[in-house]
């Protein structure tokens, strides 16, 4: 049953329901079936039986099915698991205070350390929450200890704990692959250049603003810094064997030797071996890697399945005909289009979560890239540089809010806000870097597996 009308009123009730703070994966599944419900509806029903007899129920099962039979989503799990037995096994403690002592000659120098511990972390995790959090205990203190400036220390943490969800492997490049049907291996080498150019704008932006304020993050005392070989030896040992274990995860996906289920695979067991090498890894550690692994997973899998419900019934109403024709009949640029997304998916970043954007808003631009001529890599990699907003664009930045958990009555809410903000203004302009030179995303994906052809 066609009708536009009732597919915007899905959307709107969805995005109010979402506001007033209702789980956001039974939102999307009750709402997939009340609507689907009518959708499917068919007149002449004489008993409950018949009434029963909907094709929503049909595909919400089916549904369910694909989403626990798709070989994509498996790395999931693997790539949890492995993020989380590296934050039990104080790993990232290690790391954090050997580069630490490495960049001691650089203006501000924690910030700096945090940043790189954030993207090394990042790349063996993608959980946001767990990096935000994590740093929060064991940058944050470091920092206030050294007299930095709470708000620059809050923002260095906050902009810092988002790159897990764009540098490779990437939890949310493996759920963009599934929505939008496109190779993750592409995506993940697509992701390596943009990755790596915000990861060196934040680094950047910190030493230049120290350079200018000193007062935001005084340097080290002597006394605080450890002979130059005691330094070297513990980057050896928390630095490398981390960095190495990530390359290789890397390395065998882009290389090809290995699926990205495979490689997750291999990098959960890394860590492990590299958690039982530091003599860090016990019982209790691994009980909880798997306890929080699980209940992460099950998350994803009921919001995939919550997302594809709600999607199919929004688009048999013909919700997504309705926005497409109105997009293709305002006549635009592919550069005003590729404006007018990313400023709706920045203005949907405030109150809502990157998995909600990209599983429910993204596909329904993806149809329309073919009669823009736009490459959907290229795109790919605009909508994840743009949602790394959605975790720093106030009021609902989910990363300000991680590190107020934790940090509790030692900052306001207020001044984590303001310290975020000049990370927003750095993300918009890599993704204006990215557009005047799309090499920056498609040249390494071309060079390793030929050009794209739709």
């Amino acid at each position: 049953m066609t009708n536009p009308e009732v597919a915007i009123l899905m959307l709107c009730i969805f995005i109010l329901l979402v506001l007033l703070g209702f789980p956001i994966a039974f939102t999307l599944i009750a709402m997939g079936v009340a609507f689907g419900y009518y959708a499917y509806y068919q007149s002449g029903a004489e008993s409950i039986a018949d009434l029963l007899n909907n094709n929503i129920f049909y595909l919400l099962n089916q549904n369910t099915y694909s989403v626990m039979e798709n070989d994509t989503l498996v790395a999931i799990p693997l790539f949890l698991f492995m993020g989380y037995v590296v934050e039990r096994a104080s790993i990232v403690d290690r790391l954090f205070y050997s580069l630490r002592m490495a960049a001691r000659n650089l203006p501000g120098s924690m910030a700096v350390a945090a940043l790189i511990t954030c993207a090394v972390f990042s790349t063996a995790s993608g959980i946001v929450g767990a990096v935000v959090t994590l740093m929060g205990l064991l940058a944050f203190p470091a920092m206030a200890n050294a007299n930095y400036n709470r708000q620059f220390a809050s923002g260095v943490i906050c902009a810092g704990g988002t790159l897990g969800i764009l540098i490779p492997p990437s939890i949310m490049l493996i759920v963009y692959a599934a929505v939008a049907a496109l190779s993750p291996l592409r995506l993940y080498a697509a992701a390596v250049f943009p990755g790596l150019l915000l990861a060196s704008l934040y680094i950047a932006y910190v030493i230049i603003r120290v350079k200018i304020n000193p007062s935001l993050a005084p340097r080290p005392r002597d006394e605080e810094v450890p002979p130059a070989s005691l330094i070297f030896k513990s980057l050896l040992v928390s630095f490398v064997p981390l960095t190495v274990l990530i390359m290789l995860v890397l390395g065998s996906i882009l290389g090809g030797l290995a699926t990205p289920a495979e490689a997750a695979a291999m990098g959960a067991l890394g860590s492990l071996v590299l958690a039982a090498a530091y003599r860090t890894l016990n019982w209790l550690k691994l009980r909880e890697s798997v306890f929080l692994t699980a209940k992460a997973t099950a998350m994803v899998c009921w919001l995939f399945v919550g997302s594809w419900t709600f999607a199919s019934v929004f688009s048999y109403l013909g919700g997504h005909d309705v926005i497409e024709h109105w997009v293709l009949g305002l006549n635009l640029e592919p550069w005003q289009f590729l404006v007018m997304v990313q400023a709706i998916i920045f203005i949907l970043g405030w109150p809502l979560e990157w998995s909600e954007i990209l599983i429910i808003f993204v596909p329904i631009f993806l149809p329309m890239l073919d009669s823009f001529g736009v490459n959907p890599y290229f795109f790919a990699m605009l909508v994840a540089l743009n949602l790394q907003t959605s975790f720093l664009t106030p009021p609902m930045a989910m990363s300000a809010y991680y590190l107020k958990g934790v940090l509790k009555n030692r900052i306001e809410l207020v001044e984590i806000f303001k310290g975020i903000l000049p990370y927003l203004a750095i993300v918009i302009f890599a993704m204006f870097l990215m557009y005047q030179f799309p090499g920056i995303a498609l040249w390494f994906p071309d060079y390793l597996f030929g050009a794209y052809i739709p």
